[in-house]
């Protein structure tokens, strides 16, 4: 629901740095079905979509090394939440993105404190922490 005093309306991409942006790429392409929707080789970053929302994948540049992604110790991103449409998709999507190559399951899918939300969370290959969430219609 738009707030009558906001003066933006939702977001339009989120922008994730990656470790490695082909990896990145298959992740959310091959393994999530989403979609290619522009890429910027110079960049590097590949913008990917699954028909609503948005993401921006940046290579990192890790000419010096980089510093891993800590959620306690960051500022700024700490998961991305994406929406499945069902308990039963919720448990299908843990599933799969479980077993791909790279991936670190942090939690399968439990209740949102006592529910009736639930959701899981992932670490995808390169690197940035992925929730998946249901929410059961009221």
């Amino acid at each position: 629901m738009q707030h009558p005093d906001a003066l933006t309306k939702g977001i339009d991409h989120v922008g994730l740095t990656v470790a490695d942006l082909e990896l990145s790429r298959r992740f959310f392409v091959d393994c999530l079905g989403w979609t290619v929707v522009g890429e910027n080789p110079a960049y590097p970053a590949v913008f990917v979509s699954d028909g609503t929302s948005r993401l921006t994948l940046w290579q990192v540049d890790a000419s010096e090394g980089y510093t891993a992604f800590d959620r306690r110790r960051n500022i700024g991103l700490h998961h991305v939440a994406l929406k499945a449409p069902s308990e039963e998709a919720l448990g299908e999507l843990f599933a799969r993105v479980s077993a791909w190559p790279g991936v670190v399951a942090e939690f399968a899918p439990e209740p949102v404190g006592k529910g009736p939300r639930v959701h899981c969370m992932v670490r995808e290959p390169g690197g940035v922490r992925v929730e998946f969430v249901y929410t059961p219609s009221a």
